[in-house]
């Protein structure tokens, strides 16, 4: 029989694994650390399933407890963790590090108390962003920020990536709807960021907070502000024959002064996969198609939503569709918030891409990106919040036919094309690991380096989500993916660093 030599360096590095999951273990319940290899796999990536990497171990907290006494752990042996909710990002936000952990926050999912009178509710981080609105809903009440994912994502992800959604024309983003939070920080403390009042004094290290995608600490409860239902509500699927003619529709309805609830766009593409998998009843031989949604006071919102009908009809319309009902304005709906999952019955594989320009760039974009996707003989389907100029671009490809590398570089062309039109990388979906390189592009040195001295006072160590949202030369040198150790490195003959 052939024995392997263990080196020294190979044994002490067994020796100091063992020791820390067994340290980890200890402090939490039996049940709570996962560790077999087949159940770490459903944790190796998040939405954007191009990159995959196995963590070491995964912690399924249930309590602030169980992520502080995580925390110490990984602190107290050196190792880099990733906080993760329902997983429904798409930046790969969640994407773990195979020398570290992933605690996941699902199982936190209290809402602890929904309180009509100063409109707020409190919630842990696994509670999911619809759910707030069911639990508000008896008081007439509703959370504004409605990502299109809103059944299954989780407000702690909401708040990591300061989602937005259909509604955040008018109503603003997570940030907006964020008044308090607990969070455990680097080095196992417990930090409350925010208050019950709005105006806070000093510095705002709650809006720093929100949307720093998981760098800056874990949250594990969060206050967050409700909003009243609106009296009345109007909603209109309008086509146009071409896309420009849609953007020009958009722009005149701010012109005009009207600051809709909703303005959304599905090109041609989108509308095929979306009637494919729900059949909210679009026209299929159109080029755009805008869904508008007015609401507010009953007069108020009626004349407005007359003066955008009739800016839909002077830009060129060639089909309006007035929701009778609320039922009708729920299947208006449903078609467009389905459109990124529908996307998969017209492409095997596709990259969801986010970013922002000025909306009245939205016409010289969208051509631009059209002769992107020819240029790399590939396809782009769009569907995205056009009122704030929020594009989520669809590059479908077939990995099986070799194309992932080709649509990764047009994804990430796309993103550039944003910045250098003078928008931004990303409005909702994040930075995470898929974007982190362009960051350059889009901020000096100078400002780099700014965000990485808040990102070092919160965690100077480093541990917590690396990799993510700040570009660093490993990330920037090398694909993230799954790690396939050196033949030297599997026999403990070296290590790697």
């Amino acid at each position: 029989m052939t024995q392997m030599a263990v080196t020294p360096m190979a044994a002490e590095a067994a020796r100091t694994d063992s020791e820390f999951l067994s340290t980890l273990c200890g402090r939490l319940r039996p049940d709570a650390v996962i560790v077999e290899p087949t159940a770490l796999r459903t944790y190796e990536c998040d939405g954007l399933t191009g990159f995959r990497v196995v963590p070491r171990a995964v912690v399924l907290a249930e309590s602030a407890d169980d992520v502080r006494q995580a925390v110490l752990t990984c602190a107290e042996f050196g190792v880099p963790y990733v906080a993760r909710g329902a997983g429904t990002g798409l930046s790969g936000g969640a994407l773990p590090t195979a020398e570290g952990i992933v605690i996941s926050l699902q199982r936190m999912r209290r809402i602890i108390e929904v309180d009509p009178y100063n409109l707020r509710a409190v919630v842990q981080p696994g509670v999911t962003n619809v759910d707030i609105t069911s639990a508000a809903a008896q008081f007439g009440l509703h959370f504004a920020p409605d990502p299109s994912s809103q059944q299954v994502c989780t407000v702690g992800g909401n708040v990591a990536e300061n989602s937005g959604g259909a509604h955040c024309l008018k109503y603003g983003f997570t940030v907006h709807h964020v008044l308090e939070l607990e969070a455990v920080l680097a080095d196992g403390s417990v930090v409350r960021l925010g208050g019950a009042n709005r105006e806070q004094v000093g510095y705002d290290l709650l809006a720093a907070f929100v949307g720093s995608e998981g760098t800056l600490g874990i949250v594990t409860k969060i206050v967050v502000r409700l909003v009243r239902n609106p009296v009345a509500v109007h909603t209109l699927c309008a086509d146009f024959p071409t896309i420009t003619a849609a953007c020009e529709a958009v722009t005149r309805i701010i012109a005009a002064g009207i600051v809709p609830a909703a303005i959304e766009m599905m090109d041609a593409l989108a509308i095929e996969a979306s009637e494919a998998a729900v059949g909210a009843g679009y026209s299929l031989d159109t080029a755009a198609a805008l869904i508008v949604e007015v609401d507010g006071p009953a007069a108020e919102s009626k004349v407005e939503f007359d003066a955008v009908n009739q800016i839909c009809r002077d830009t060129g319309t060639t089909k309006i569709r007035i929701a009778g009902d609320a039922a009708e304005r729920a299947v208006i709906w449903r078609g467009r918030k389905a459109a990124f999952a529908a996307v998969g019955r017209i492409s095997p594989d596709y990259i969801v891409q986010d970013g922002v320009v000025p909306r009245t760039s939205l016409g010289e974009v969208l051509s631009r990106i059209a002769e992107m996707a020819a240029e790399a003989n590939m396809r782009v389907a769009n569907v995205f919040h056009a009122g704030d100029g929020n594009l989520h671009p669809l590059v479908l490809y077939s990995e099986a036919k070799g194309q992932l590398e080709r649509a990764e570089e047009l994804s990430r062309d796309i993103a550039e094309l944003c910045v250098d039109m003078g928008g931004s990388l990303s409005g909702e979906h994040g930075i995470g690991t898929d974007k982190a390189c362009s960051m350059p592009r889009m901020f000096s040195e100078s400002d780099l380096a700014a965000m990485w001295h808040l990102r070092g006072a919160f965690d100077p160590k480093g541990l917590c989500n690396p990799g993510k949202l700040l570009p660093t030369p490993r990330l920037c040198g090398e694909k993230p993916g799954v790690y396939v150790p050196h033949p030297l490195e599997a026999s403990g003959d070296i290590e790697r660093f």
